[in-house]
Protein backbone atom coordinates (compact mmCIF):
# COMPACT_ATOMS: atom_id res chain seq x y z
CA UNK A 1 0.00 0.00 0.00
CA UNK A 2 1.26 3.47 -0.83
CA UNK A 3 2.27 5.85 1.91
CA UNK A 4 1.81 9.60 1.90
CA UNK A 5 4.37 12.03 3.26
CA UNK A 6 3.01 14.74 5.58
CA UNK A 7 4.51 18.18 4.97
CA UNK A 8 4.32 21.19 7.27
CA UNK A 9 2.04 23.15 4.90
CA UNK A 10 -0.32 20.18 4.76
CA UNK A 11 -0.40 19.67 8.50
CA UNK A 12 -0.91 23.29 9.52
CA UNK A 13 -3.74 23.92 7.03
CA UNK A 14 -6.38 21.56 8.53
CA UNK A 15 -5.49 22.63 12.07
CA UNK A 16 -5.76 26.36 11.36
CA UNK A 17 -9.26 27.42 10.31
CA UNK A 18 -7.88 30.78 9.12
CA UNK A 19 -5.35 29.15 6.79
CA UNK A 20 -6.02 29.83 3.10
CA UNK A 21 -5.75 26.09 2.37
CA UNK A 22 -7.89 24.92 5.31
CA UNK A 23 -10.87 23.64 3.31
CA UNK A 24 -8.85 21.90 0.57
CA UNK A 25 -6.43 20.36 3.06
CA UNK A 26 -9.22 19.20 5.39
CA UNK A 27 -10.98 17.45 2.51
CA UNK A 28 -7.77 15.82 1.31
CA UNK A 29 -6.89 14.67 4.82
CA UNK A 30 -10.40 13.25 5.35
CA UNK A 31 -9.90 11.18 2.17
CA UNK A 32 -6.58 9.85 3.47
CA UNK A 33 -8.21 8.87 6.75
CA UNK A 34 -11.24 7.22 5.12
CA UNK A 35 -8.95 5.30 2.73
CA UNK A 36 -6.72 4.34 5.67
CA UNK A 37 -3.61 5.46 3.79
CA UNK A 38 -0.44 5.13 5.88
CA UNK A 39 1.23 8.48 6.51
CA UNK A 40 4.79 9.33 7.49
CA UNK A 41 6.79 12.44 8.20
CA UNK A 42 10.17 13.42 9.58
CA UNK A 43 11.17 14.83 12.93
CA UNK A 44 12.14 18.01 11.06
CA UNK A 45 8.63 18.56 9.70
CA UNK A 46 7.24 18.04 13.19
CA UNK A 47 9.77 20.54 14.54
CA UNK A 48 8.55 23.10 11.99
CA UNK A 49 4.95 22.40 13.00
CA UNK A 50 5.88 22.68 16.66
CA UNK A 51 7.47 26.06 16.06
CA UNK A 52 4.47 27.31 14.07
CA UNK A 53 2.02 26.07 16.71
CA UNK A 54 3.95 27.01 19.84
CA UNK A 55 1.74 29.94 20.84
CA UNK A 56 -1.55 28.72 19.35
CA UNK A 57 -4.32 26.25 20.06
CA UNK A 58 -2.64 23.88 17.55
CA UNK A 59 0.10 23.03 20.03
CA UNK A 60 -1.75 19.96 21.31
CA UNK A 61 -2.44 18.78 17.74
CA UNK A 62 1.31 18.62 17.09
CA UNK A 63 1.91 16.74 20.34
CA UNK A 64 -0.81 14.18 19.56
CA UNK A 65 0.43 13.66 16.01
CA UNK A 66 3.98 13.05 17.22
CA UNK A 67 2.77 10.50 19.76
CA UNK A 68 0.65 8.65 17.19
CA UNK A 69 3.34 8.62 14.51
CA UNK A 70 6.02 7.45 16.93
CA UNK A 71 3.78 4.69 18.31
CA UNK A 72 3.06 3.49 14.75
CA UNK A 73 6.72 3.63 13.68
CA UNK A 74 5.90 6.33 11.12
CA UNK A 75 8.05 9.17 12.44
CA UNK A 76 11.22 9.14 10.38
CA UNK A 77 14.56 10.26 11.77
CA UNK A 78 16.72 11.01 8.72
CA UNK A 79 19.99 9.15 8.34
CA UNK A 80 23.39 10.82 8.08
CA UNK A 81 23.29 10.11 4.32
CA UNK A 82 19.84 11.76 4.08
CA UNK A 83 21.26 14.82 5.84
CA UNK A 84 24.25 15.10 3.50
CA UNK A 85 22.13 14.56 0.38
CA UNK A 86 19.62 17.19 1.53
CA UNK A 87 22.41 19.71 2.07
CA UNK A 88 23.75 19.00 -1.43
CA UNK A 89 20.32 19.75 -2.93
CA UNK A 90 19.98 22.85 -0.79
CA UNK A 91 23.44 24.11 -1.80
CA UNK A 92 22.60 23.62 -5.47
CA UNK A 93 19.27 25.46 -5.15
CA UNK A 94 17.40 22.42 -6.43
CA UNK A 95 13.59 22.19 -6.58
CA UNK A 96 12.99 25.89 -7.06
CA UNK A 97 15.25 27.04 -4.21
CA UNK A 98 13.43 24.85 -1.65
CA UNK A 99 14.37 25.16 1.99
CA UNK A 100 16.51 22.68 3.89
CA UNK A 101 13.64 20.90 5.64
CA UNK A 102 11.98 20.35 2.26
CA UNK A 103 15.23 18.89 0.91
CA UNK A 104 15.38 16.50 3.85
CA UNK A 105 11.78 15.54 3.06
CA UNK A 106 12.57 14.95 -0.64
CA UNK A 107 15.55 12.79 0.26
CA UNK A 108 13.56 10.67 2.72
CA UNK A 109 10.67 10.35 0.28
CA UNK A 110 13.00 9.10 -2.45
CA UNK A 111 14.67 6.64 -0.10
CA UNK A 112 11.28 5.28 1.02
CA UNK A 113 9.89 5.41 -2.55
CA UNK A 114 7.02 7.74 -1.61
CA UNK A 115 5.53 9.74 -4.49
CA UNK A 116 2.64 11.57 -2.78
CA UNK A 117 2.95 14.51 -0.42
CA UNK A 118 0.17 15.92 1.70
CA UNK A 119 0.88 19.52 0.79
CA UNK A 120 0.42 22.04 -1.96
CA UNK A 121 3.96 23.40 -1.61
CA UNK A 122 5.23 24.04 -5.15
CA UNK A 123 8.70 22.84 -4.14
CA UNK A 124 7.40 19.28 -3.86
CA UNK A 125 6.04 19.49 -7.41
CA UNK A 126 9.34 20.99 -8.60
CA UNK A 127 11.14 18.03 -7.02
CA UNK A 128 8.92 15.59 -8.96
CA UNK A 129 6.38 14.61 -6.31
CA UNK A 130 2.59 14.58 -6.50
CA UNK A 131 0.90 17.06 -4.16
CA UNK A 132 -2.53 16.15 -2.80
CA UNK A 133 -4.27 19.53 -2.64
Amino acid sequence: MRSVFLDTVGLIAPWDQDDQWHVAASRAFARLLSDRVPVVTTCYVLAECGNAAARTTMRQDVVLLRERLEAAGRLIFPTDDDWRTAWDGYRQGAAGQAGLVDHVSFTVMRRLEIDDAFTNDRHFSAAGFHVLF
